[in-house]
């Protein structure tokens, strides 16, 4: 599976398990609700700093994001 596609599955799950809507994420990420919405449907190429900072609001590691 495409990486873009797995980050996005996994940010997904993680997000939703947290209870949290895509506008809520973004304001605790710092980052645009559409540019979560785009991360979600693997249209995005997020930088591995943007990647970190998914991984410390979720409280999973970056690896974590990126696993199949």
């Amino acid at each position: 599976m495409d990486v873009r596609l797995r980050l996005a599955n996994n940010l997904r799950a993680l997000r939703t398990r947290r209870g949290l809507s895509q506008e809520a994420f973004a304001f605790e990420v710092g980052l645009h609700r559409t540019y979560i919405s785009d991360l979600e449907r693997g249209a995005r190429n997020p930088t591995i700093v943007v990647v970190d900072r998914l991984a410390i609001a979720l409280e999973v590691t970056p690896g974590e994001l990126l696993d199949a």
